[in-house]
C-alpha cells in the first residue's frame, strides 16, 4: 500500500479519523496543562586548602591544590544527599529537589549544587540555603575532627546560585509521546473499519460441496435395470421356438 492509498483510505474514513485526531489533541493539551514547568538553579563551589597551607605560595590557595581536597569534596556531596541532609534542608525552608555531586570534566575539587523546581523564586532562593549549608557542613566535619581554624579547608563559591532556567524536556517528551500514540491508534482504527467494509462477515464463505445426484441416479437405474433386461431375455428364448410350432 503506498502513500497515495493510505490517503484515499483516510479521506474515505474521515469520520472514524476525526474524533481520534480530537481526542489525541485533547490528551495532549491535558498533559501540557498538567506537567508544571520544572526549573533550575546551579552553582558551583570549590574547596580551598587551608590557610596554614598556603603560606609556601604566598597565600595563593589556588596554587595548593591537593588530590585529599577532591576526596573531601566526594564526601561532602554524599553527605549533602543524604536522608538526614535533607531534613535539615526542608527545615531551613529548601523546596524542590536538590542535587550535589563533583562538577563533570572538573580539574580539581568543584561541585555542582543544583535545585530543581517549578516555582522560580523558591527554587533560587533554596539554591542559596543549600550553598550556605554546604559550607557549614564542611565547617562542622573538620570541627568534629578537632582541626585548628588555620588548618581548616575552606570553602570558595566560583559561580554563585545562577537565574532559574526552565526545563521542559520531559513535558515536551510526553507531550510528544502522547500525540504519537493518539495518531497511531487512530491510524489503526480507521484501516479497522476500512478492512470490515470490504470484507463483510460471510460474504468470502465458501459454499459446502453438493454431493452430485446425476450420476449416482444413473447408476442406480442401471443397476435397477439390469435384472430386468436378463429377465426378459430368458422369457423370450423360453417361449420363441416353441410357441411358434403349437396350433
Amino acid at each position: 500500500m503506498d502513500l497515495a492509498e493510505i490517503w484515499r483510505v483516510m479521506r474515505r474514513r474521515w469520520y472514524v479519523l476525526l474524533p481520534g485526531l480530537l481526542l489525541t489533541a485533547a490528551l495532549t493539551t491535558a498533559v501540557h496543562l498538567l506537567i508544571p514547568v520544572e526549573y533550575q538553579s546551579q552553582s558551583t563551589v570549590t574547596l580551598l586548602n587551608s590557610s596554614k597551607a598556603t603560606v609556601a605560595f604566598d597565600g595563593n590557595p589556588f596554587l595548593s591544590t591537593q588530590a585529599s581536597l577532591t576526596g573531601m569534596a566526594d564526601g561532602l556531596a554524599r553527605n549533602l544527599n543524604s536522608d538526614g541532609a535533607k531534613a535539615d534542608l526542608k527545615a531551613l525552608g529548601v523546596t524542590g529537589k536538590h542535587e550535589v555531586k563533583i562538577a563533570d570534566n572538573a580539574q580539581g575539587p568543584f561541585m555542582w549544587l543544583t535545585v530543581t523546581g517549578t516555582d522560580p523564586a523558591a527554587v533560587l532562593t533554596s539554591d542559596e540555603l543549600l550553598v550556605a549549608y554546604a559550607e557549614k557542613r564542611l565547617k562542622e566535619f573538620q570541627t568534629q575532627q578537632s582541626v585548628a581554624p588555620d588548618a581548616m579547608i575552606r570553602m570558595a563559591t566560583i559561580v554563585p546560585p545562577q537565574k532559574p532556567e526552565p526545563q521542559t524536556k520531559t513535558r515536551l517528551q510526553y507531550i510528544v509521546m502522547v500525540g504519537a500514540l493518539g495518531f497511531v491508534l487512530s491510524l489503526v482504527a480507521v484501516f479497522f473499519v476500512e478492512a470490515r467494509k470490504r470484507n463483510p462477515r460471510g460474504k468470502n464463505r465458501p459454499v459446502p460441496a453438493e454431493t452430485p445426484a446425476a450420476p449416482f441416479a444413473a447408476s442406480a437405474t442401471a443397476a435397477a435395470g439390469m435384472p430386468v433386461a436378463t429377465d426378459e431375455t430368458m422369457a423370450l428364448r423360453t417361449v420363441g421356438p416353441g410357441a411358434g410350432g403349437s396350433p
